[in-house]
């Protein structure tokens, strides 16, 4: 059953400015906001279709900005799956969306993708008193501010709304569970210091 045309039939065609306000290059304001972003996700698709997104996060400014067209986000240390960057081997497209902290608006850049060294890029990308192991380098070719209505309705920064980190198991116990493992793993907060340590 495909009741997608339908579905889609419902929707109002989108305002002259939502369609105006994408731009080919980064500019003073993109480059203001990505300046100022803790936290983005990565989203890519392997050759065959299949998608990922990924969290990426530092200091603000994490993602370094090279030019108006040129974007460096440093891969650094994690499990090693390297899903994203394997990705983009095969299928060079890939988007980001930033956020900041407190702003309820964010940052939505597309483009196509180089993986580097830090070596062949010729810019100091440490951060946490390490290197990162790979740059991924974005070609820009569009990108436009996402206006905040998600993260209003979501209160992604309330602080009234943020959930106890005890209602939800560890993730020690999840991947346990995931795994089928018999043995217990790290409670959260031992966990958690190990993953500190590795940032």
């Amino acid at each position: 059953m495909d009741t997608a045309p339908d579905v889609l039939a419902g929707y109002r065609p989108p305002s002259q400015l939502v369609q105006d306000k994408v731009v080919d290059h980064l500019d003073r304001h993109c480059r203001a906001f990505i300046a100022l972003s803790p936290f983005a996700t990565l989203a890519t698709a392997a050759p065959d279709g299949w998608p990922d997104v990924s969290p990426r996060g530092g200091d603000p400014g994490f993602a370094r900005v090279l030019d108006e067209r040129t974007l460096a986000l440093p891969d650094r240390q994690g499990n090693n799956r390297v899903d994203s960057l394997r990705n983009t081997v095969g299928n060079p497209r890939a988007a980001l969306l930033f956020f900041v902290p407190g702003f309820e608006e964010t940052l939505k850049v597309f483009g196509t993708t180089t993986l580097v060294g830090q070596a062949d890029l010729g810019v100091d990308l440490t951060e946490f008193g390490r290197p990162p192991r790979s740059v991924l380098v974005l070609t820009v070719e569009r990108a436009y501010f996402q206006c905040g209505k998600a993260v209003m309705r979501s209160g992604l920064w309330d602080a009234d709304r943020q959930v106890e980190r005890s209602t939800f198991p560890s993730l020690g116990e999840v991947l346990r569970d995931h795994c089928g493992l018999s043995t217990p793993l790290p409670g959260q907060e031992e966990m958690r210091a190990e993953l500190a340590q590795e940032l």
